[in-house]
């Protein structure tokens, strides 16, 4: 079948409700105001239970079916991102600095419209868990959510995600088994060598030298130490030293990421960070200290319920708009946490032809809802038969 008529009927009203969560913009677990409109409109749904401040400031929302069954959760992020809007919409940004500019107003929305209409239907044996998550924007919030007992308190039995994707035509899906989004880990390094008088070097221990070969050495990781056909990207984002053009400084820092898609290839990136870095030093005269902090894990997929999630997808998109070996990509989310708690599987829909995620002139394609709403529908619908 194609999209579902009533998720057509509210496609308007949906994208009012993502344009309204548009202009209100709000940070990591600083959700307020659109974690309040969510609750607001679960209970003027009927939704059956709202349970607000889990992992901190999300919201989740039970739905029960016409019959006993497991339970199955449906994921939605709510946090922006802090960049100035550049869309020129008449429902931009009113916050100066905040914007939506990786669509989850629209994944919000879209979610809000699926609670809608399952509320009224009903037709599914079991219970739908409407996930509300805050922070997935660097705060990791979907694990501060699992951390908070999520996945207990509600019985969850599988988990599932949705995130657009710019580029893919609207009505189209896209998805893989196995690692579908990169681990992503950040680091400081403390270079400390000692300052003095640029016109003596040979008095001093240069840590911006020392930095700079850092750098280069970094990179071998990928061109030396993995295996060609394996994935790993080390970017230094952030160098930081002295304070004048004619002084060398005593301490240089450096932050960057890492991003894998095994478990192995992190845990080799790390030592192999550590390694280069403490050996450079040495060689040099001075001391670099890692500070290495594992954020996102994998995101990857289990198999059954990827078949399950492509199943839906097809009934909706039909079996030509579903793509069901997409790329893996090297960015990194949160879901990941849900999905090492329970099995799941997350897919990507079409946003079109618009401005790249994280974006100034990024905007969420509202064509797109009747697509999102009727496959939360139809994956809980066929998940929980009747």
């Amino acid at each position: 079948m194609p999209v579902l008529n009533r998720a057509a009927e509210l496609q308007d009203e949906i994208a009012g409700w993502r344009q309204q969560i548009h202009m209100t913009p709000e940070l990591l677990f600083d959700v307020e105001t659109t974690a309040a409109l969510v609750a607001d409109k679960l209970k003027e749904f009927g939704v059956d239970e709202i349970v607000t401040g889990l992992g901190r400031t999300g919201v989740v929302g039970i739905v029960n079916g016409s019959g006993s069954g497991p339970t199955i959760g449906l994921r939605a992020d709510m946090d922006a991102l802090p960049i100035e809007e550049q869309t020129g919409k008449p429902y931009a940004s009113q916050v100066p600095g905040k914007m939506h500019a990786c669509g989850h107003d629209g994944h919000t929305a879209m979610l809000l419209g699926a609670a809608k209409y399952l509320a009224e239907t009903r037709n599914f044996a079991g219970r739908v868990a409407l996930i509300f998550q805050p922070a997935e924007e660097g705060g990791g919030g979907g694990k501060v959510m699992v951390d908070d007992g999520l996945m207990e308190r509600f019985d969850i039995a599988e988990v599932y995600g949705m995130h657009n994707y710019p580029g893919l035509p609207v009505g189209t899906f896209a998805i893989r088994k196995g690692p579908m989004m990169a681990s992503a880990d950040q680091f400081e390094i403390t270079i400390t060598g000692l300052g003095g008088h640029a016109a003596t070097p040979q008095r001093c221990i240069d840590p911006v030298v020392i930095g700079g070969q850092i750098i280069g050495a970094l990179q071998t990781i990928a061109s030396r130490n993995v295996d060609p056909l394996d994935s790993v990207v080390v970017t230094i984002g952030e160098l930081s030293a002295g304070t004048a053009h004619n002084i060398i400084p005593e301490v240089a820092v450096m932050r960057g990421t890492v991003r894998t898609l095994r478990p192995e290839t992190r845990d080799l990136a790390e030592t192999r960070i550590r390694q280069i870095c403490d050996g450079i030093a040495a060689a040099n005269g001075g001391s670099a200290v890692v500070d290495y902090d594992r954020m996102y894990p994998v995101t990857s997929n289990h198999a059954a319920e990827t078949d399950h999630a492509i199943a839906a997808a097809r009934t909706i998109s039909g079996e030509a708009a579903v793509i069901t070996e997409l790329p893996p990509v090297m960015g990194g989310e949160d879901f990941s946490f849900m999905l090492e708690a329970r099995p799941g599987a997350f897919i990507a829909i079409g946003n079109g032809d618009s401005a790249t995620l994280h974006h100034p002139a990024y905007d969420f394609d509202d064509a797109a809802i009747p697509f999102g709403v009727s496959y939360w529908v139809k994956l809980a619908e066929s998940r929980l038969p009747r």
